[in-house]
């Protein structure tokens, strides 16, 4: 009878679920993993995750049927949590360029460009201004990439080279409290920065050029598509992708999925 009953009310499970009278689709999780001291692409304000790319991420995500977990990490462990599955994927002002073959790479989506943050009144008006000069990027981040490959600029730095922080952040105070005289940074990191604090100069010169994209463990590439499509099927929504843009300070003309 026990046995009966079971089959009978699987049986009308099913029905159910097969007429739409309840959901049973089970919402598979994503966790995203990304810099939360990375403003304006994914930062904490208010309590809460906000930014550029969390925003995209959450559409795109949610468009697919995917729940998704915002999940802060240490810069230098990315790596280590995409490997261990502790993250799917790095979505947060992600440079392409220089880590090509190490990640599967959605299309890319946003140009950007290294540039120097100064103090107004610094006196550093030009990248050979920084001859001599104490300068700071965050550790493990494109902008240091970029001054690993320009040696010829770093070498005439002060001491012959630049300092590390853990974020973009720290970096910032220090700069304020006049332990740095410059930092290369992101430009969208760098306008944010100074739509926030009117004595930040952002120097005319660029340190490098380069890309955004998301990235995810080697092998994982049918995530990685189905992320990818999506993510360009958001772009053509102009009005999505232009108040995203408005809201966070981020140049339209610099989205590639348009």
């Amino acid at each position: 009878m026990k046995k009966f009953i079971t089959v009978l009310l699987s049986a009308a499970l099913a029905v159910c679920c097969f007429s739409g009278l309840i959901s049973c689709k089970k919402t598979d999780k994503l966790v995203l993993g990304f810099d939360a001291e990375f403003p304006p692409y994914g930062y904490e304000e208010n309590g809460e995750y906000v930014g550029f790319d969390i925003e995209y991420a959450k559409k795109v995500c949610g468009n697919l049927g995917y729940e998704l977990e915002l999940k802060p990490i240490d810069w230098d462990s990315k790596d280590a949590m995409l490997e261990q599955g502790a993250i799917d994927f790095i979505w947060n002002g992600f440079t392409y360029e220089g880590r090509e073959t190490e990640y599967e790479w959605t299309v890319r989506y946003l140009d950007n460009s290294i540039v120097v943050l100064v103090l107004s009144g610094s006196g550093i008006e030009t990248l050979d201004d920084l001859s001599g000069k104490k300068v700071a990027v965050q550790s493990d981040s494109s902008g240091e990439a970029a001054l690993e490959e320009n040696e010829e600029l770093t070498a005439t730095f002060d001491g012959g080279k630049y300092s590390v922080e853990p974020d973009y952040v720290a970096a910032y105070e220090k700069l304020n409290a006049g332990g740095y005289d410059a930092i290369a940074v992101d430009v969208g990191v760098a306008k944010y920065l100074k739509s926030t604090d009117a004595s930040l100069v952002i120097l005319d010169e660029e340190v490098a050029s380069e890309t955004y994209g998301v990235g995810f463990k080697k092998g994982n590439k049918e995530l990685c598509s189905k992320i990818s499509a999506e993510m360009e099927k958001v772009g053509k929504d102009e009005a999505f992708i232009k108040g995203l843009c408005e809201k966070y300070g981020v140049d339209y003309n610099a989205f590639l999925l348009k």
